[in-house]
């Protein structure tokens, strides 16, 4: 799973600013959604309009971002169906480090996908 360039062109710019603003919230849920051993997966899928994916974590008039921000993890995204159980693995092996690294899951009108952001540096 790569970041897509027309995810990059058409969105990184509203993420990224974003993201300054959440990053530490999201990178503190992902801690806990792996403490508590819910998943060593997390997924943050983020949209402009309510989706029934995850719980929601940050609503985009709570902070003033244009993005509603979720927490959920692998076993929902297999459980609904949008990673398909054949391709678990292949999400497994290439997720990167939660520590470092936050794993997006961008829901727009005609576009869904996968985004790995780093996390700024302390």
């Amino acid at each position: 799973m790569q970041n897509d360039p027309e995810l990059n062109g058409k969105y990184l710019g509203t993420i990224t600013a974003d993201f300054a603003v959440v990053s530490e919230t999201l990178k503190e849920a992902s801690y806990q959604i792996r403490k508590r051993e819910f998943s060593d997966f997390p997924v943050f899928p983020i949209s402009k309009t309510d989706i029934p994916i995850g719980q929601l974590l940050i609503g985009r008039t709570e902070l003033s971002t244009m993005w509603n921000y979720y927490a959920s993890y692998l076993d929902e995204f297999v459980q609904r169906k949008l990673i398909d159980p054949e391709k678990e693995e292949d999400f497994k092996n290439t997720y990167k480090d939660p520590d470092e690294f936050c794993c997006l899951f961008v829901v727009d009108e005609n576009f869904t996908n996968f985004l790995y952001i780093p996390y700024p540096e302390d």
